[in-house]
């Protein structure tokens, strides 16, 4: 089969390679499932330049989420069968971006039967890191305002949908005016344009003064000073990733002033810690999914020929909703 490899850290564009390989072997608790389709996230830009939190060892396939077709069992594993359509997470080394991949049957989700493989592959990650971040650790409340910086991105993008469907009163921050009409049909109550838009002032006028309840950060960097800036009495700050590239070093002092909260949010730390609720929270998401309230916003399809521009336009924010690799 074709996959592609990575042998050393680097750009996609530099270290990717597509190569014949075996098709990989399940072992105990796995699954190999045919790759339907796998979704680009950031994790696998800094995952090629060597700057994960979890770096596989050398050489492995990378991609790290897909929706897949079960084609072999390995032992211990009575959850599914042949045939049955997945998604979730890859089991690297053996990884998305290949004709087949393995994936861990115990994190593994039946892929709700609303949404085409493109749509599916896009729905595990930044619908489980939205719903984590948004109600797990916000508690946000109907009523609400959110703020959500990279809006028309995979991950603000489900983060718009659920916040919606939360009853939230939705502000989303883009970069350039046809991202800013993508965040208005996601549902965005008020869309900025941070390449036009003197955002804090922009962010106090559409809050009447009082700033916003929740903001949802993947972003980092100068996005968070405009996150302190603008929190209310009592907000709260969910930091889910530093796509910028910079980390913001917050002002303690400043939480402590304003009396908001400066919450993180890790993800995969839930498959470790808590996986029971990772399945009731993709249970929650299917339901969301039947109710036509959230569906994953597929920007570009490619395929496997494609995969290391697509890492590197998602490297570089220029991906509009999610780029997924059809096989």
């Amino acid at each position: 089969m074709r996959a592609w490899r990575i042998d050393r850290a680097g750009d996609a564009a530099d270290v990717y390679r597509l190569d014949e390989v075996d098709s990989p072997a399940p072992g105990h608790g796995q699954v190999r499932v045919k790759v339907l389709a796998a979704a680009v996230n950031y994790p696998d830009v800094m995952m090629a330049r060597g700057q994960y939190q979890v770096q596989p060892p050398y050489p492995y396939t990378p991609g790290v989420e897909l929706c897949g077709e079960v084609l072999a069992v390995g032992d211990g594993v009575a959850r599914y069968a042949v045939g049955d359509r997945l998604v979730g997470t890859a089991d690297l080394p053996a990884g998305a971006f290949a004709e087949e991949a393995l994936m861990n049957a115990a994190l593994a989700q039946p892929a709700p039967t609303g949404l085409d493989d493109a749509a599916a592959s896009g729905l595990h990650i930044a619908y489980q890191t939205g719903w984590f971040g948004l109600h797990r650790r916000a508690h946000l409340q109907p009523g609400e305002t959110l703020l959500v910086h990279a809006a028309a991105g995979g991950v603000g993008s489900a983060a718009v949908q659920l916040g919606k469907a939360a009853g939230a009163r939705v502000i989303g921050i883009v970069g350039g005016s046809e991202k800013a009409a993508v965040a208005a049909e996601l549902g965005c109550d008020v869309v900025l344009d941070r390449t036009a838009d003197d955002l804090i002032p922009a962010i106090k006028a559409a809050t009447d003064g009082r700033g916003v309840d929740v903001v949802y950060d993947p972003v980092g960097g100068t996005a968070y000073d405009v996150s302190a800036k603008t929190i209310a009495f009592e907000g709260r700050i969910v930091v889910v990733g530093f796509a910028s590239g910079v980390v913001p070093a917050p002002g303690l002092n400043h939480a402590l002033i304003k009396n908001y909260s400066i919450l993180g949010l890790h993800w995969g730390l839930y498959n470790a810690l808590d996986p029971a609720a990772v399945a009731a929270c993709h249970v929650e998401l299917t339901k969301l999914v039947s109710a036509g309230a959230i569906t994953p916003l597929v920007g570009r399809k490619v395929g496997l020929d494609e995969v290391p521009a697509a890492v590197t336009a998602v490297g570089d924010g220029e991906s509009i909703g999610r780029i997924v690799v059809v096989p």
